[in-house]
């Protein structure tokens, strides 16, 4: 799994057994058609896994990020977890009560269907 800065500055994600060779191919033309205009090619991020599975699932939920993510995750060299409350770097919530009146309303209303 593996994370790439192309000539024009944007990001490529990928997964491969062996990332020198696929670094070379890219710089060379051969690697992915997205990278063929966009050379050099410079290797920013990696991580090994053992399962082929896993590094999949990781390219993906890597490729739906947006770029403000994927340049934190290349920052804090990989310790980005997943769910919302981590990436809090992201969005500021504002404190409400409007989720307590949400959910007392919805007991009071299962309270009432179930005695009628």
């Amino acid at each position: 799994m593996y994370i790439v800065a192309c000539s024009d500055g944007t990001f490529y994600t990928g997964y491969t057994f062996d990332i020198i060779k696929r670094l070379e191919l890219h710089n060379k033309g051969r690697g992915a058609k997205y990278t063929r205009a966009r050379r050099p090619v410079k290797l920013v991020w990696y991580k090994k896994y053992r399962y082929f599975k896993k590094a999949v699932g990781e390219e993906r939920r890597i490729k739906k990020m947006r770029r403000l993510m994927k340049e934190e995750l290349i920052r804090s060299g990989g310790i980005l977890r997943r769910g919302k409350r981590k990436m809090s770097f992201l969005k500021k919530k504002k404190p409400g009560i409007r989720g307590v009146f949400s959910l007392t309303r919805r007991r009071r209303i299962k309270k009432e269907a179930h005695y009628v």
